[in-house]
């Protein structure tokens, strides 16, 4: 039950008149003789009535006098709804709509260095530049474009200027392991490889050459190099020991002598491709459109978050992760972008808020990682650092603590409003999140998002409310997955959201919705491990574990706990006549540190004598992290239809053991 004392922020009369969603309920009553009387009477009618919102949202970001439409919604079954036949938008044109001299379109801060700001006509500058040496490289539509780079201006100078060629865009962070990235980039098939020549982090400078040339030994289908010198200015050429590769620096690319011109392409013409964990094999390759992407974007940021054109919009992030497109999105409202490509911790636990300081930045994204961390740390931003300008927090990747929550109302401002969205990959938005027109309390999501059909099922598939259940999609959104790469009859896409409830999305997190709306999203219902706001698939995990000699099986499982934290165990079965010491764990740490990513370094790593499966052979991991969250064996399978089913009373012995002993 809300209480006052859960309340940390209410609107003020700005949010309730001016804000973009009260601009929007205005003019739907002007425009459409709508009169809404709160929030929740928007949200049902804008996903009851499908074509009547989709089509406002259209009209009030003045798509209608960019392109015209056969009708919104084809189909609207799952999947394979049809969104605004005989459309034609093009995101990188779309992101050049409001461009100003009166702002900066980037800020980009490197670790340790100074802010620069990069205008609009400078970006689009640097757009035709590449877009013109893509197509001279032969690239455009069906073709593939993959970005090795952090977040620095040169990626989003190469996604938009892949989108105005109509090339399809995909990226992963030189942070992954070099078998990581070509798990995701092998199946994209690229032509042409954007890559970095290293990265700054956490002090330490990180030179990725040798990796860049093991990609290009394992992308047979790159036919050039486009080099970044973002630490060295060594010549591109000697990257590649691969002499079929044609090597351009970007620094040395000829200025193209005509203006940027955008590839016509419909609505539902593939934009990029977005990775997920790769839960239960390879990473699925989601393939989203330029229409669906540009509609939602607008309807998510403008009348979900309230970016309005004069925002200074930053997002700690990776390229790896679906907000660095979500960031990119803030060019879609003329919002300038704050790009910081080094560590929030950097040099010291508000290495965030100083980059937010330096940048002058008015909306601010973070993990809720970092902010638990600095509130570990007993920080006070708003006392250490000059953060007037800020007047709300986007807050995402896991549930915070309800002491984080109040941490963050106490030290960054009663003022500042904070949003705490839930999203992913798969749509590349938020489902739920905030809103200007209602209050923030304690540990709970304001409300699902506009446009979003969003429910708590059983296992049955009815609906609850107050009661935790699986989060379903029961209408699509036009930034559903066009398809997966690879999946050529779509079985891998059905599968993943609709194998639970057909014609229902299943999105595998569970989640309780309230009669006020606000929404509590508890955790993954499936196996990923999402640390830090960076989702990584067991199956990665497993990959390098088990390929040790020392390893003959492995389970890892990453559990959200009641206090706000993430436990992440592996559980190691080791090879015979061998010992799990100190020695082994530092092995199987380091492995996982240079092969994937140093977030996904286990918490601990701990003996078991066998790993329970499924009688077909799937590890228990989702029943494993049930039952470290506090769940009775009994709930979560039945002896016979596993095997080692001992080994799941072990695992409840051990989660007893370990809340006895306080958690640790």
């Amino acid at each position: 039950m809300n209480t006052d004392t859960d309340l940390l922020w209410s609107p003020g009369r700005r949010e309730l008149e001016d804000s973009n969603v009260a601009v929007f309920m205005e003019w739907l009553e002007e425009a459409r003789g709508l009169c809404f009387t709160d929030y929740a009477e928007l949200w049902r009618w804008s996903t009851t009535d499908l074509p009547g919102f989709w089509s406002a949202v259209w009209e009030f970001y003045g798509l209608d006098a960019v392109t015209r439409y056969d009708e919104v919604l084809g189909d609207a079954s799952m999947p394979g709804a049809r969104w605004f036949p005989g459309a034609r938008l093009n995101f990188a044109e779309r992101c050049f709509a409001q461009a100003t001299d009166t702002r900066p379109a980037l800020v980009a801060v490197a670790e340790g260095r100074t802010p620069v700001e990069i205008s609009w006509e400078q970006l689009r500058r640097e757009v035709t530049d590449v877009a013109a040496a893509l197509r001279r490289m032969g690239v455009g539509p069906g073709d593939c474009v993959a970005g090795y780079l952090t977040n620095i201006p040169q990626a989003v100078v190469a996604l938009l200027a892949t989108a105005a060629v109509g090339a399809v865009w995909t990226a992963c962070s030189p942070d992954f392991g070099t078998p990581s990235v070509l798990a995701r980039l092998g199946q994209a098939r690229p032509t042409v490889l954007v890559a970095a020549d290293g990265y700054r982090y956490g002090g330490k400078e990180y030179d990725r050459r040798p990796a860049v040339a093991e990609l290009l030994d394992g992308l047979p289908t790159v036919r050039h190099l486009l080099a970044v010198d973002n630490l060295f200015t060594a010549p591109a050429e000697g990257w590649s020991p691969r002499p079929d590769v044609e090597a351009h620096g970007w620094s040395a690319l000829p200025v193209a002598g005509e203006a940027l011109v955008f590839a016509d392409v419909p609505f539902d013409h593939p934009l990029w491709i977005l990775w997920s964990s790769g839960t239960t094999g390879v990473p699925k390759g989601i393939v989203q459109g330029h229409g669906g992407i540009v509609l939602e974007l607008l309807k998510a940021l403008g009348l979900g978050a309230d970016l309005r054109p004069e925002d200074r919009y930053l997002f700690i992030t990776s390229t790896s992760w679906m907000v660095w497109n979500l960031l990119v999105g803030g060019l879609l409202h003329g919002s300038t972008i704050v790009l910081y490509d080094g560590s929030p911790t950097f040099p010291d636990a508000g290495g965030a808020w100083r980059i937010a300081e330096r940048t002058r930045a008015t909306m601010v994204g973070v993990g809720a990682a970092y902010l638990a961390a600095v509130e570990r740390t007993d920080g006070h931003p708003a006392a250490e650092f000059d953060l007037r300008p800020l007047r709300s927090i986007l807050q995402t990747g896991s549930a915070m603590a309800p002491s984080t929550w109040r941490w963050v109302h106490d030290r960054l401002g009663p003022g500042v409003w904070v949003q705490s969205i839930c999203g992913g990959t798969d749509v590349c938005s938020v489902l739920a999140g905030g809103s200007a027109l209602l209050p923030v309390r304690v540990g709970r999501i304001q409300c699902p998002a506009l446009g979003v059909a969003l429910a708590a099922w059983d296992d049955s598939g009815w609906p609850l409310t107050g009661t935790q259940g699986e989060l379903v999609l029961t209408a699509p959104l036009p930034s559903m997955p066009l398809y997966f790469v690879d999946d050529p009859d779509g079985e891998r896409y059905r599968a993943s959201y609709f194998d639970v409830y057909p014609g229902v999305w299943r999105h595998g997190d569970w989640v309780t919705v309230d009669p006020d709306l606000s929404v509590v999203v508890s955790g993954r219902s499936d196996s990923t491990l999402n640390r830090m706001g960076l989702r990584m698939g067991s199956s990665d995990v497993y990959t390098v574990v088990e390929q040790l000699a020392e390893v003959a099986d492995s389970l890892v499982v990453g559990v959200e706990q009641a206090d706000g934290g993430y436990f992440m165990p592996l559980f190691v079965v080791t090879a015979e006549g061998t010992a799990l010491d100190d020695g082994l764990r530092e092995q199987i740490a380091a492995a996982i540190r240079r092969r994937l990513s140093p977030r996904h370094v286990p918490d601990v790593i701990l003996p078991v004598h066998a790993v329970p499966r499924t009688l077909t052979g799937k590890k228990l991991e989702v029943p494993v992290k049930r039952i470290l969250q506090g769940a009775r064996v009994a709930d979560v399978s039945s002896e016979g239809a596993v095997t080692h089913f001992e080994m799941l009373r072990w695992f409840a012995d051990f989660a007893a053991r370990r809340a006895e002993a306080g958690g640790s």
